[in-house]
């Protein structure tokens, strides 16, 4: 096995009638089979050949997750040609940076108004010769054509062939909290050890679903992608986020990737949701959350859990915890959680709901996946031990360095960069972190993030942050600040969707504005904070914040495309508030 489409093909082999994909329809949901699926794909990639894909080309896929983004990355593959991700939420300007980067030559876009960007900036796109639109219309001019009218005849699979493990399979841009977005050059070669290591986990099994809704731009998505080839396990996407509970009611998965904001949502809507009802379900899920985490807390530390804190935590299950698996379908085995730090707070909540988060770690730079908890031996607040195959080492200065076959080749054009990134054949991930007796990982900050108090005292920013979001059911957003300053500060922002219903139930004002800086809104701000700052040092506890209007989103730049706050974005834009925490003219 040489590349993603022998694999694929492999897959097509072992269990043709197998489940592949399930996707919404008009009737609810519709099946298709490995046959169908490598059918669709063959079809597709002698059409994407004939309009010039192959070995050295490139092709941008700017699309929201669902199941053509998949068929089109299989078919660019299979054409020997490499895949650009392109976010559907970039601009048009982000967009031809990427498609001109890249060097794409062909673009598969979702819609006509993704089109439409394209159309904005074609002048940029000289070496764009189609565009390729799954839910469109096509063109006079021939620029725009229709995904699904797109065939062509040769051999497939002398192209297949053809493809070696060290070939570019992907090129996906960083989100870029800072600096220019830059190229990772991923090889088929490194898609196939990340998705073979997690097979050799042990974690999945031919009864498991598999819901996927994160981005596929996204490494963590395109690592979901080939794990599951690997495997074989139907997958059911739909990329629709306000859709996420209500799929998981319906389809009944036994797992879901996801990034850490998803489950803080869930947390802080049930955890309002109990806050607003008050009297008896207000004692009854504080009573149940408390004793579900003094369970949890004990297995963590591998004491013996007594009798009656047994029959306790019994009664909790069945009174609240068991209610909250039921929403996600009642079937779910774990989740799998990536992208950006997991507060333990929250890993805590849901492993007592018997819910268990395995949190893992890995950049774009290492294909997504380097390192994972095992189900039978979660640590919470660490991302686990190394995935087999993958070497880490601590650096002197904390940084954490990892090793092995899921390594990138480089960045794309940038030697210089390159070369700062790997270092003796190691990856400089930019983070520090830690190793226990048991080599699990533990991530302490960004090493470009951490935040040096101008008593030189070193202080992590996302940890805090994620305390004060488990503390408070409705905050969306937390910032804390501080770099070369006497002490900590934070910006907040409000989950309106979270915070509103309460609000009105207690007749407050319902909009942000003029609930930011209501009494009540403040003290619940306050009485989080204080919770957080309970034990920690002075010089990293939050001594003033600030509750802001807007939320911080990708559209208005606060926020990366898998979530990350853009630190620099937001000292830029709310650089007036940060300065008067610090005022001492008065």
């Amino acid at each position: 096995m040489s590349s993603i489409p022998s694999l694929l093909r492999d897959r097509i082999a072992a269990t043709p009638d197998a489940e592949a994909y399930r996707t919404p329809s008009a009737d609810g949901w519709t099946s298709l089979s490995w046959r169908e699926v490598g059918e669709r794909v063959r079809a597709l990639a002698l059409g994407l050949a004939g309009l010039g894909a192959g070995s050295g080309t490139r092709v941008s896929i700017l699309s929201s997750t669902r199941l053509e983004w998949i068929l089109a990355d299989l078919a660019v593959l299979s054409t020997g040609a490499a895949t650009t991700t392109i976010y559907p939420s970039n601009t048009a300007d982000e967009s031809a940076f990427v498609i001109t980067d890249s060097g794409s030559t062909i673009v598969i876009a979702e819609d006509d108004d993704q089109v439409a960007k394209l159309r904005s900036v074609q002048k940029e796109l000289p070496g764009v010769t189609h565009v390729l639109v799954i839910d469109g219309t096509p063109s006079d001019d021939g620029w725009v054509l229709r995904f699904d009218s797109v065939s062509g005849e040769g051999d497939y699979d002398a192209m297949v062939d053809a493809i070696a493990q060290d070939d570019l399979a992907t090129l996906i841009y960083t989100s870029g909290t800072t600096g220019r977005p830059k190229g990772v050059e991923l090889t088929h070669d490194n898609w196939l050890y990340a998705g073979g290591a997690v097979r050799e986990l042990g974690l999945l099994s031919g009864d498991d679903l598999h819901f996927l809704w994160l981005p596929l731009s996204h490494s963590f998505g395109k690592l979901l992608e080939v794990v599951m080839i690997d495997s074989g396990v139907p997958t059911a996407i739909d990329g629709r986020l306000d859709k996420i509970a209500e799929n998981m009611g319906v389809l009944r998965p036994t797992f879901m990737a996801a990034a850490p904001r998803i489950f803080e949502k869930i947390h802080n809507t049930v955890a309002a949701t109990q806050q607003r009802e008050g009297g008896a379900k207000l004692k009854i899920f504080t009573w149940a959350r408390a004793t579900g985490i003094r369970v949890v807390r004990a297995r963590q530390h591998g004491k013996a859990i007594p009798l009656t804190t047994r029959l306790e935590y019994a009664l909790a299950d069945r009174l609240v915890f068991s209610k909250l698996r039921a929403r996600f379908g009642g079937r779910i085995r774990f989740f799998i959680s990536g992208a950006a730090p997991l507060s333990q707070d929250i890993a805590e909540f849901f492993d007592a709901a018997g819910l268990t988060i395995l949190e893992g770690y890995g950049l774009t730079e290492s294909s997504a996946g380097s390192f994972l908890n095992r189900p039978d031996s979660v640590k919470f607040g660490t991302v686990g031990p190394p995935l087999p195959g993958t070497t880490v080492r601590i650096a002197e200065d904390g940084e954490v360095l990892i090793g092995g076959r899921g390594v990138m080749r480089g960045y794309h054009g940038l030697p210089e960069e390159t070369a700062e990134a790997l270092e003796d054949g190691w990856l400089r991930t930019g983070d520090i972190g830690e190793l226990d007796a048991e080599g699990r990982l533990t991530i302490t900050d960004r090493k470009k993030e951490l935040i040096k108090t101008s008593g030189g005292k070193y202080v992590a920013p996302s940890y805090l942050e994620g305390r004060i979001k488990a503390a408070c059911p409705f905050l969306s957003h937390v910032f804390v600040h501080g770099d070369r300053r006497n002490y900590c500060t934070a910006l907040v922002t409000l989950d309106m969707e979270v915070v509103r219903p309460w609000a009105e139930a207690e007749g407050l004002p319902a909009d942000a504005e003029a609930l930011r800086e209501h009494p009540r809104m403040l003290a619940e701000v306050e009485k989080a904070v204080a919770q957080v700052n309970d034990g920690e040092a002075s010089y990293s506890t939050i001594k003033k914040f600030a509750i802001l209007t807007d939320d911080f989103t990708v559209e208005s730049g606060e926020l990366t495309p898998s979530l990350k706050i853009k630190r620099k974005a937001v000292e830029s834009r709310y650089g007036g508030t940060l300065d008067s925490f610090y005022d001492t003219s008065a």
